[in-house]
């Protein structure tokens, strides 16, 4: 299962428009497209073919339906999730089915009622998303929380803490909150890149005032020094 939802995730990011890392995103077209479409999928399964460009244009289609399973989960809508995906394993016919590839021992597949590639994979996906919905682990699949990326991903750490769809965007937040860190702390000198920052004069440590009365030597009667 860890095969066809590496491919969802891949699809969704590929596919489907939005931000990346702090930029705008626009998925590929002409014949970039179905060349990005084939590297998501070899990256479930190497042996898979090329694809054409209608078969591409699908597969887009079928990207925006995984995402709406993603962006469900990411705002507490398990139940909303969980009709989405039901409904994509209605519409593909999904089917267990044992197979082998690259070789692996046997293992269990699930294909589409038609035997076309879209078909196959959309319904493989939806099965891998299933499976996790329906076990503990739900709440492992998730949407960038960095700004302006709202890229997807599935959080295989083992204290599942993952929040972001990439080590860049972990860096970019961590990056930027030390910045606004520094920004707040006033220096002796001038702090990082912000220019409008000013010095601050040192502390001064407190002067020890004597007295007038007990610095002067005591006088003895006879008005000499004691």
């Amino acid at each position: 299962m860890d095969a066809v939802v590496t491919v969802a995730v891949r699809l969704v990011n590929t596919l489907t428009a939005g931000e990346a890392h702090g930029r705008p995103y626009t998925p590929p077209e002409g014949r970039a497209r179905p060349a990005a479409v084939t590297a998501a999928l070899q990256a479930g399964r190497r042996d898979t073919r090329e694809v054409s460009p209608d078969e591409a244009a699908e597969f887009a289609t079928v990207a925006e339906g995984l995402r709406a399973v993603f962006d469900a989960m990411a705002a507490d809508r398990a139940d909303a999730a969980a009709r989405l995906v039901n409904d994509m394993l209605a519409a593909t016919g999904a089917r267990p089915h044992l197979d082998r590839h690259d070789g692996e021992p046997w293992h269990l597949h699930f294909h589409g009622a038609e035997d076309s590639l879209v078909t196959g994979w959309a319904a493989g996906c939806a099965t891998g998303l299933a499976v996790v919905l329906g076990s503990d682990l739900q709440g492992r699949l998730g949407v960038c929380t960095a700004p302006r990326c709202d890229r997807v991903f599935v959080d295989t750490s083992r204290n599942a803490t993952r929040r972001f769809c990439s080590t860049s965007c972990q860096n970019r937040v961590k990056t930027a909150a030390f910045r606004a860190a520094r920004r707040g702390y006033v220096s002796p000198g001038p702090v990082g890149d912000d220019p409008s920052s000013t010095p601050r004069a040192p502390e001064q440590a407190p002067r020890t005032v004597v007295s007038r009365r007990t610095a002067q030597p005591r006088r003895s009667a006879r008005g000499g020094p004691a």
